[in-house]
C-alpha cells in the first residue's frame, strides 16, 4: 500500500514524540513532596504579597502540581470603577498567549488532513503578493516567514475605532496584511522574527480549511472541548457588561494607570494572534486537555509544543534561560536543565505567562491586568520549582 501524506506526517510526528519526551506535567516521574517554598505561606507566596503591596502586581497566580492546585493568589482590582476585586476565577485577556489556541486549532486540521503544514499560504488564501503566497504554514507557525506586525499600522488603529463585528475585523486586518506584506523581509525559513501578522493569517487559514469563521471554530473545537467554561474570544460589549472579566490597566507616561477599556483603541474583538480571554483554572483545563488527548492526538501535541527554531539571545529575551526555542505556537525552553513549554503575552494593560514543567509535574500560571512586566514572578517561580531538593 502506498502511504499517503497524512500517514507519512503522522509517522514523523510519532517519531518526534519518542525523541522529545512526554509533554505531560501530570505523569512525570515519581511523586515528590511539595517543597515548602511553593506552599501557602512560603517564599513564593510572600514574594507575591510584597509585589502586590507595592502595587507592582494585579492579577492571579496559580501553581499546580500533577493536576492538584498548590497555591492560588489574587490581588488588585478587576474593575476599580465598580470596586470589583480580582479573584481566583477572574478572566483575563491573554494577549499573545492566545497563539497556543490558534496553533492547536491548526493542529486539529492537520491531524484531519485538512491542511498541509508544508503547503504554501497561497493554497488556502487569495490576495497575497506572489512571494508572500509562497511561505508555508510551517514558516508561519514558527515565525520564520518574514512577516511583520499589522498592529503597528495606522490603518489598524483606525479600524479599532470602526469595526463592530468579528467578520468585519477579520476582513479588515487581512486586507491590511495583504497590503503590507508585499514580500517576505528575508528568505523564509532562514531567520526567526516574531510576527503577529503571520499568526493572524493562520486564523484565516483555519477559517478557510474548516468552513467556519475563525472565532466560531476556536470556541467550538478548542475552548469548549477543553472544558474552558469561562474562556472565550469576548467582544467589547461582553467585557464591559461582565463582572468577571478584568479590565486592563495600562501605564501612562506619568506612571499612573488607566482603564484601557475607556480608550478608543480598545477594539470590538481580538483575533488569532491575541484575542482569547481565560481564567487561571481554565488554563489548567487546557493543559489537561492536551495531556489527555482531548484536543490533539498525542503525537501532534508533542510535535507542536516541541521547539523547532533555536532563538538567539536577542530574540525577545523576556525570560533568561539556558536555551530558548519556538515550536508551533508554543515556546519551548530549557532552564536549569529542565524543559519548560508554554507561552507569554503582553499588551496595553496585560501581562500573562503559562509555564508547563513536564518532567517535574508543575504548571505555573501568571495573569495580570497591569502591563508592569511579570518577568520577576515568572523567574521566581521557575527558580523555586527547579530548585534541587536537598
Amino acid at each position: 500500500m502506498t502511504p499517503t501524506r497524512r500517514t507519512i506526517l503522522t509517522g514523523a510526528l510519532a517519531a518526534t514524540a519518542l525523541t522529545a519526551g512526554s509533554t505531560s506535567p501530570a505523569h512525570a516521574g515519581q511523586a515528590a513532596p511539595i517543597p515548602p517554598q511553593l506552599r501557602p505561606g512560603g517564599e513564593f507566596d510572600a514574594y507575591l504579597a510584597r509585589l502586590a503591596q507595592a502595587d507592582q502586581f494585579s492579577g492571579t497566580v496559580l501553581l499546580a502540581h500533577r493536576s492538584r492546585r498548590v497555591l492560588s493568589r489574587s490581588y488588585g482590582m478587576a474593575d476599580a470603577s465598580r470596586s470589583i476585586p480580582n479573584g481566583p476565577d477572574t478572566i483575563f485577556k491573554l494577549a499573545s498567549l492566545s497563539k497556543c489556541f490558534t496553533a492547536v486549532a491548526l493542529g486539529q486540521l492537520a491531524a484531519q488532513d485538512k491542511v498541509d503544514l508544508h503547503a504554501p499560504l497561497g493554497e488556502y488564501l487569495d490576495g497575497f503578493a506572489a512571494e508572500t503566497a509562497k511561505v508555508t504554514l510551517h514558516h508561519l507557525l514558527t515565525h520564520t516567514a518574514g512577516m511583520g506586525d499589522y498592529s503597528q499600522a495606522p490603518e489598524f488603529r483606525d479600524g479599532l475605532r470602526r469595526w463592530s463585528a468579528e467578520a468585519e475585523m477579520m476582513d479588515g486586518v487581512l486586507g491590511i496584511i495583504n497590503k503590507l506584506e508585499t514580500a517576505p523581509a528575508f528568505t523564509p525559513g532562514t531567520r526567526y522574527a516574531y510576527s503577529n501578522s503571520g499568526f493572524f493569517v493562520l486564523g484565516a487559514v483555519i477559517a478557510a480549511a474548516s468552513d467556519l469563521p475563525f472565532h466560531d471554530y476556536v470556541r467550538r473545537n478548542v475552548l469548549t472541548k477543553a472544558r474552558m467554561r469561562r474562556s472565550n474570544l469576548y467582544t467589547k460589549p461582553q467585557v464591559l457588561d461582565s463582572r468577571d472579566i478584568a479590565h486592563p490597566y495600562w501605564t501612562q507616561r506619568s506612571g499612573e494607570r488607566a482603564d484601557f477599556t475607556t480608550s478608543e483603541y480598545f477594539g470590538f474583538v481580538g483575533g488569532p494572534a491575541e484575542g482569547v480571554y481565560a481564567s487561571a483554572p481554565d488554563l489548567l483545563a487546557f493543559v489537561a486537555a492536551l495531556d489527555e488527548g482531548t484536543l490533539l492526538p498525542a503525537a501532534y501535541t508533542t510535535a507542536f509544543t516541541t521547539g523547532k527554531v533555536l532563538l538567539a539571545p536577542t530574540d525577545r529575551p523576556v525570560v533568561p534561560a539556558d536555551a530558548r526555542f519556538y515550536g508551533y505556537g508554543f515556546r519551548d525552553t530549557i532552564t536549569t536543565g529542565h524543559r519548560v513549554w508554554g507561552h507569554s503575552g503582553s499588551a496595553m494593560g496585560v501581562a500573562t505567562n503559562l509555564d508547563i514543567f513536564p518532567d517535574l509535574g508543575w504548571i505555573a500560571v501568571v495573569l495580570s491586568n497591569y502591563d508592569t512586566p511579570i518577568t520577576p514572578i515568572v523567574l521566581k517561580a521557575r527558580e523555586l520549582i527547579t530548585r534541587p531538593v536537598l
